[in-house]
């Protein structure tokens, strides 16, 4: 299956490719406006295209839009990390990915997202699930982190001297 993979970073993204390209035919788009800043946004972003670059995958990235992320989370400012304004996040990153993968003539779309265990899988893969019914396309669900799938991102990304940020992205997991 032709696969967009959304990533929200290299680091994370590294265990995913790792499990998932030889049975799919991966493209990667990075599409974050929960990142904080331009900086760390390219940061990441340069960050991908390394570890994507030096296993041949293609990256498709978006501009960075914080707008998208801040005018659809107002009023969640004060969730407590992993809680509303996360699920809303992933809404956000997940249908921009099932409409770019349809657009583009892809099977379906999945994300490196539930990699973290910082990240809860069943929250992300039901949001998944749902978009797959409204935009017709499949969703490849997942827990990535399963079968030490995080602890192997650690390690490939120590192998590539990856920049692994200590915040998920938004100025509000900053704060903890």
């Amino acid at each position: 299956m032709k696969i967009l993979l959304h990533s929200c970073c290299g680091p994370c993204s590294t265990a995913v490719i790792d499990k998932l390209k030889n049975e799919h035919d991966l493209t990667i788009y990075y599409y974050n406006p929960n990142i904080d800043t331009q900086e760390e946004y390219q940061l990441r972003l340069a960050e991908q295209m390394r570890y994507c670059n030096a296993l041949g995958i293609k990256v498709i990235a978006e501009e960075h839009n914080p707008n998208d992320f801040l005018s659809q989370t107002k009023g969640f400012e004060d969730c407590k990390e992993g809680g509303a304004r996360c699920a809303i996040c992933f809404k956000i990153r997940l249908s921009k990915t099932a409409q770019k993968a349809k657009a583009l003539g892809y099977d379906g779309f999945a994300t490196t997202l539930t990699v973290s265990p910082h990240k809860n899988s069943d929250v992300i893969n039901a949001i998944g699930k749902q978009i797959e019914k409204e935009n017709d396309i499949y969703f490849l669900d997942g827990n990535f982190k399963k079968q030490d799938g995080y602890k192997k991102s650690i390690t490939l990304s120590k192998e590539f001297g990856l920049y692994r940020q200590n915040y998920c992205g938004c100025k509000f997991s900053k704060r903890g």
